[in-house]
């Protein structure tokens, strides 16, 4: 049976398709000379586990959007299903609750064509790369996007970096007199002053908290705009995420208040003198931006170019009272979180939840925001419906 043109492709990516289609070899759809027991879609043996194929989403997108192979009734606990064959045999190919696999009749004795099939499918995936970008790029400009929340672990970043120094801190004081003497010999001895080792390490603790807390604020004040209806679609997220930190700061807080613009100042000055400049919005190692939902699950949407102002993390002398400021960023973080900012620090700090487009867009998060019991309804609906995609109870 022929491939069928399911995706309405661009000029300029039909070759993309030929390329993708030659490189897949011997995979080909089923037909009526395939052979299969007649309950093979049921009795199936996973014969490559996920860990050695690409990931579920690029799979799907090769096989159902670009090349046209059809796709399987959908069955509880699988997210998607396609059926090949493989030198006149019949694979699955399934993304189930445990992970994409390759099916065969006898997990043991097909072993060797299912990873025979694996590095057809990983050289098809590379001849369809500009395909992905397309699929990429055409998802931004949909409004129906998640941007990813790694709020938690960045401020647990911070906390811990905090407290490490405050022990540091207050050992430092604590050992302020002592000397340590270390006799050599009746006439020379060498001294040494604890404290003073602690100090140093205490002062690189504050400047490695300072940076914890810079990259922090940079992501959640994309996430504070978005819950304000500040930002709306993806290309505004990605034209803020490439913004400085005081442009972000400004997006998110209103500094036409006295006192939020005195906290702006005074971290700016902070910023300035530990020469502290992070990867825009802290959004991953591969600049993992958004997600779009599609018929394959969740698909992350990569940033590509990110225009970094200086890549290298307290450089050089740093001319910085690390006491004060770290004072002073304690200081703005009981200000973030206080008078009608609850609903928002619970979203935000708290679910763990990804921001989600639409619901800026249709007032969903400006109606949870007007108190925190709504708030805590939203999320527990959001986590439900997380929750149960995730164990797929379709």
């Amino acid at each position: 049976m022929a491939i069928e043109d399911k995706c309405d492709l661009p000029n300029e990516l039909a070759l993309v398709r030929e390329n993708a289609l030659r490189a897949i070899g011997a995979i080909k759809p089923t037909d009526n000379n395939t052979q299969a027991d007649k309950e093979f879609l049921f009795n199936a043996q996973r014969t490559i586990t996920g860990q050695i194929l690409p990931a579920p989403y690029l799979v799907y997108f090769l096989f159902v959007e670009l090349l046209g192979f059809n796709t399987n009734v959908k069955f509880e606990k699988t997210a998607w299903s396609v059926t090949i064959d493989y030198k006149g045999i019949a694979y699955l190919i399934e993304h189930r609750k445990f992970g994409l696999g390759i099916f065969s009749h006898d997990a043991e004795s097909q072993k060797t064509q299912a990873k025979e099939i694996v590095n057809l499918i990983q050289k098809s995936l590379k001849a369809a790369n500009p395909f992905f970008e397309y699929k990429a790029s055409e998802a931004v400009k949909n409004p129906s996007l998640n941007v990813v929340n790694h709020s938690l672990e960045l401020y647990g970043r911070y906390k811990f970096l905090l407290s490490e120094y405050e022990k540091k801190y207050q050992e430092a004081i604590d050992r302020r007199d002592e000397c340590v003497i270390n006799k050599l010999s009746d006439l020379s001895a060498t001294f040494s002053y604890p404290a003073r080792k602690l100090r140093n390490e205490s002062k690189w603790l504050a400047q490695a908290a300072i940076e914890a807390f810079f990259s922090w604020t940079e992501h959640i004040f994309i996430h504070i705009a978005i819950l304000e209806r500040q930002l709306l679609t993806g290309a505004e997220v990605d034209n803020l995420a490439n913004q400085n930190w005081t442009e972000k700061f400004k997006k998110a807080l209103d500094i036409n208040d006295n006192v939020t613009k005195k906290h702006l100042d005074a971290l700016i000055s902070i910023r300035r003198q530990s020469r502290n400049f992070v990867a825009h919005g802290s959004f991953g190692k591969q600049g993992e931006a958004f997600s779009f939902h599609s018929a394959a699950g969740a698909v992350p949407v990569l940033l590509k170019h990110q225009n970094i102002e200086n890549p290298f993390t307290l450089s050089g002398e740093i001319d910085l009272d690390e006491d004060i400021a770290i004072n002073s960023i304690k200081a703005f973080i009981d200000h973030l979180w206080t008078d009608n900012r609850e609903p928002l620090r619970l979203y935000i700090q708290e679910s763990n939840l990804p921001l989600i487009l639409p619901m800026a867009s249709d007032g969903t998060y400006e109606k949870a925001m007007s108190s925190t019991q709504n708030m805590e309804n939203l999320i527990d609906k959001l986590n439900y419906h997380f929750d149960k995609s995730a164990n797929m109870d379709f």
